[in-house]
């Protein structure tokens, strides 16, 4: 497992993002995922920099491609704004919103397959609450 630090302006102690490389998703994907669950939790709050693809692909020993599409990714999902010269930013909260008709596809899909894996719904209850915390 592999991170690298990311300040922020909520507080002076950094977030820690990291990659897993036993984790079957792509290294872009983990490196995503764990921006948007940051963002998500609160760890960055709107308007904080993400550091540079450069530097972020160097701590985690990474491809700069894999950095740059991971920031693409979050760009397109509107949850960042790239600006060419000055870098990435968390972006607002109003142009991240997404239907609530695509948000719940996403859920159905996401209950599904924890359906299919075997998951009975009282875990998949438990698991939520978890996450929710």
């Amino acid at each position: 497992m592999y991170g690298v630090r990311i300040h922020h302006t909520l507080s002076t102690d950094p977030v820690l993002l990291t990659i897993d490389t036993t984790d079957p998703r792509p290294i872009y994907q983990q490196v995503a995922d764990g921006i948007k669950e940051l963002i998500a939790r609160g760890k960055l709050a709107e308007g904080s920099p993400l550091p540079p693809v450069r530097q972020v692909a160097a701590d985690l020993g990474v491809n700069l491609n894999t950095i740059a599409a991971a920031y693409r990714a979050l760009q397109d999902d509107g949850l960042i704004v790239i600006k060419h010269g000055s870098g990435a930013v968390v972006a607002s909260r109003t142009t991240t919103e997404r239907s609530p008709d695509e948000l719940l596809r996403q859920l159905r899909t996401a209950l599904t397959e924890l359906v299919l894996a075997g998951f009975s719904a009282r875990k998949i209850l438990t698991i939520v609450a978890r996450e929710l915390k």
